[in-house]
C-alpha cells in the first residue's frame, strides 16, 4: 500500500511555491490592501492640488572666513567656521527682520516670510543653499535673494564688529604703555651718563618692543579681508510649480498606499489565528490535506452528494475517499470517524455520507453510523428504505433480540438502507437521542457495531458530534482506524487545530488527514462556533417533543439534462440537500 500520510514540513528546495504562497495569503487581505490604495490615491490627491501653486527659489552661497592671505593651503575653513551655527543663524529672526525691512513686509506677514525659507547645507562643502517657496515665481526668486543678502549682510556687520572689538581691546592695552614710554624718553634725555641712563634705557627698550607687538596685531587685524562670502547661484524665478503634478501624485500615492496596503495586509497575516494555507492545516494536525470542496455553485447550501448540479463535488468526495483508500492505516480495518472541530457538523455530515457513497461507488458494504446522538438528523435527511438488522443486534445464544433492546437505549438494532442513486446504496444507523450519551457510546453493541469493518470487504464511517464541543469522538476514537476532520481553515484557529490532535493522539486514535471547505452561506468567521442549533420542533408539537421526520429533499437529475461528452459522463452521487444541524 501507498502511505498518503507524508510529513507535512515542506521540502527545503520549493522556495518559490513559499514566496508564490505567502503572495496568495497576502491576497486573501483584499479590503486592507484597497483600503491601502484608497488612502494613497487621496494623499496623492492632497499633494496635487497643494503644490499646483508652489514655486521654489534657490539661492546658493559660499562662506569664507577671514584671512590676510586667501591663497593659504594650511587655512582649513572648516575649522574656522562652524557650519551648523551658520545654518542656525540663517533661519535666525535677525536675517528675516534685516530682509523684511528690504521687501517692506509688515509684521503681520513677518511669520509668513519665515515660514518660506529652508536653508541647506550640502554634504562636505562651505556652502550654504537658500530655498524660498512661494504662491508666485518672480516672489519666491525676489525673497530668496533678500534673504540671502540680509545674511551677507548681518555676517559682515558681525565679523566687522569682531575685529573693531578686538582692535580697540588692542589699542587700550597698547596706550598706557605708550604713555609710560613717551615719559620715560623725557627722563632719559635729562639724565646724566652713567649706571642709571643705561638701566632706564634699557627698560625703555623694553617698553618699545612691547607697544610693538600691540602695533602689529593691530595692523593685522586691520588687515584682514573680512568678506563673509560670495553668492555662487543667485535666486531665479522657476518655470513651473515646484509639484510633481496631479498625474505624478496619483502615481505616487497609488505606490505609497500599495505598500501600506501590504504592509497592513503582512501585519494582519502574521497576527492570524487563523490557518493562513492548507500546509498551516497540515502542520498543526501533521497529517495531510485530503481535499478542499469548491464552493457550492447552486446557492442552496452544502450538498450531501453533488450530482449534476456541481459536478467538481461529487469528485473532489471520491478522490478523498481514493486517498484514503489507499492509506495503509485505514486499508487494513476500514474504519473511519469523521468530525468537525467545533461548531456545526454540516459539512462533517456531508463528507460521511458522500465518502459512504463514494466506497459503496467501488463495490464495498458500507455502513455509515450517525453517532451524533444529541442533534440526529440524518434519518430524516436521506432517502431510505428499511433494511434487515445488523449482524451485531444477534445475541450470543443466537437468538435475534426484539423489535427495540428492552432499555431503548441506542443502537437499538435499526437499519437503514440508503439510495445513493447511480453509485449504489449503503447502511445507515441512525442516531438517536439517548439518556445518557458516553454510556451508549462505549456500550458494548456500539462496539459490536463498529466491528462490522472486520468483515471483508466492509467498511464504517461514523459520524460523531464536533470534537472541541463534545467528548463523544474521544469516545470513539480508540474503536476506528484513523480520524478525518473536516473543518474551514478561516473559522478555526491553529491552536484549535493542534488541541485536536493531541486530544485524539492522547485517546489513542490517529489523524488520518484533513478535508477543508469554505464557510457555509450566512456564516461568518468567528461567531456562533461555539453554538449548536438544535431542531426545530415540527408543527403542532410541544416544544422539546421529539421531532416529526421531516420531508426528504433531494433531487435527481433529469435525462435530457445531460449531454454526452461535456466532461459529466463520470457516474455521480444523487444530489441530497442537507438542513443546517
Amino acid at each position: 500500500m501507498i502511505e498518503t500520510n507524508r510529513p507535512a514540513a515542506a521540502p527545503a528546495d520549493d522556495e518559490p511555491d513559499l514566496l508564490r504562497d505567502q503572495f496568495r495569503q497576502l491576497l486573501r487581505y483584499r479590503r486592507l490592501i484597497g483600503a491601502g490604495i484608497g488612502i494613497g490615491l487621496l494623499g496623492g490627491v492632497y499633494l496635487g492640488i497643494s503644490t499646483a501653486d508652489t514655486y521654489v527659489a534657490t539661492a546658493d552661497v559660499v562662506l569664507r572666513a577671514p584671512t590676510d592671505d586667501p591663497f593659504n593651503p594650511s587655512l582649513a575653513p572648516d575649522k574656522a567656521i562652524n557650519i551648523g551655527s551658520e545654518r542656525q543663524v540663517a533661519l535666525s529672526s535677525s536675517i528675516a527682520n534685516e530682509a523684511a525691512k528690504k521687501l517692506g513686509v509688515s509684521a503681520s506677514g513677518f511669520a509668513a516670510l519665515r515660514s518660506g525659507l529652508q536653508v541647506t547645507n550640502p554634504p562636505q562643502t562651505m556652502v550654504l543653499r537658500f530655498t524660498y517657496t512661494a504662491s508666485s515665481p518672480k516672489e519666491a526668486a525676489k525673497r530668496a535673494n533678500a534673504m540671502t543678502e540680509a545674511y551677507l549682510l548681518k555676517r559682515q556687520e558681525s565679523l566687522d564688529a569682531t575685529r573693531d572689538k578686538m582692535v580697540k581691546g588692542y589699542k587700550e592695552q597698547r596706550d598706557p604703555i605708550a604713555k609710560q614710554l613717551d615719559e620715560l624718553s623725557k627722563e632719559i634725555a635729562r639724565m646724566p651718563a652713567g649706571a642709571g641712563r643705561d638701566a632706564a634705557s634699557s627698560a625703555k627698550t623694553d617698553l618699545q618692543s612691547e607697544v610693538g607687538g600691540y602695533n602689529t596685531k593691530i595692523t593685522k587685524l586691520e588687515a584682514l579681508d573680512m568678506t563673509p562670502g560670495r553668492v555662487t547661484s543667485a535666486a531665479t524665478a522657476p518655470p513651473g510649480a515646484d509639484g510633481p503634478g496631479i498625474l505624478m501624485s496619483l502615481a505616487l500615492g497609488a505606490a505609497v498606499g500599495l505598500a501600506l496596503g501590504l504592509l497592513a495586509a503582512w501585519v494582519r497575516l502574521v497576527f492570524d489565528p487563523a490557518p493562513r494555507s492548507e500546509g498551516d492545516v497540515a502542520r498543526a494536525l501533521r497529517a495531510p490535506v485530503l481535499g478542499y470542496l469548491p464552493r457550492d455553485r447552486t446557492g442552496g447550501g452544502p450538498l450531501l452528494a453533488a450530482g449534476e448540479a456541481d459536478p467538481r463535488l461529487a469528485e473532489e468526495y471520491r478522490s478523498v475517499a481514493f486517498r484514503l483508500a489507499y492509506d495503509s492505516r485505514f486499508a487494513d480495518r476500514r474504519r473511519l470517524l469523521v468530525v468537525a472541530p467545533r461548531g456545526s457538523s454540516e459539512t462533517a455530515a456531508a463528507v460521511a455520507v458522500n465518502l459512504a457513497a463514494s466506497f459503496a461507488e467501488t463495490g464495498k458494504d458500507v455502513l455509515l453510523i450517525e453517532a451524533d446522538l444529541r442533534t440526529p438528523v440524518l434519518a430524516s435527511q436521506l432517502p431510505t428504505d428499511a433494511g434487515g438488522r445488523p449482524r451485531w443486534s444477534q445475541t450470543p445464544g443466537g437468538q435475534k433480540g426484539g423489535g427495540r433492546h428492552s432499555d431503548s437505549e441506542w443502537p437499538d438494532g435499526r437499519q437503514l438502507v440508503v439510495d445513493a442513486g447511480e453509485s449504489g446504496s449503503f447502511d445507515l444507523i441512525p442516531g438517536e437521542r439517548a439518556r445518557n450519551v458516553p454510556r451508549a457510546l462505549t456500550s458494548p453493541r456500539a462496539t459490536r457495531l463498529i466491528s462490522e469493518a472486520d468483515s471483508p470487504n466492509a467498511t464504517v464511517v461514523v459520524l460523531a458530534p464536533p470534537v472541541l464541543s463534545y467528548a463523544d469522538a474521544l469516545a470513539l476514537v480508540d474503536r476506528v482506524d484513523g480520524v478525518l476532520v473536516v473543518c474551514n481553515p478561516r473559522g478555526v484557529h491553529r491552536t484549535d487545530l493542534s488541541r485536536i490532535r493531541e486530544l485524539i493522539s492522547g485517546a489513542g486514535g490517529t489523524v488520518l488527514g484533513a478535508v477543508l471547505h469554505a464557510p457555509l452561506p450566512g456564516e461568518k468567521r468567528g461567531r456562533g462556533k461555539d453554538k449548536i442549533p438544535a431542531p426545530a420542533p415540527a408543527a403542532g408539537s410541544p416544544a422539546g417533543g421529539p421531532q416529526a421526520p421531516q420531508p426528504i429533499a433531494y433531487e435527481v437529475a433529469e435525462p435530457e439534462q445531460h449531454i454526452p461528452g461535456d466532461g459529466t459522463d463520470t457516474v455521480a452521487l444523487r444530489t441530497v440537500r442537507m438542513g443546517r444541524r
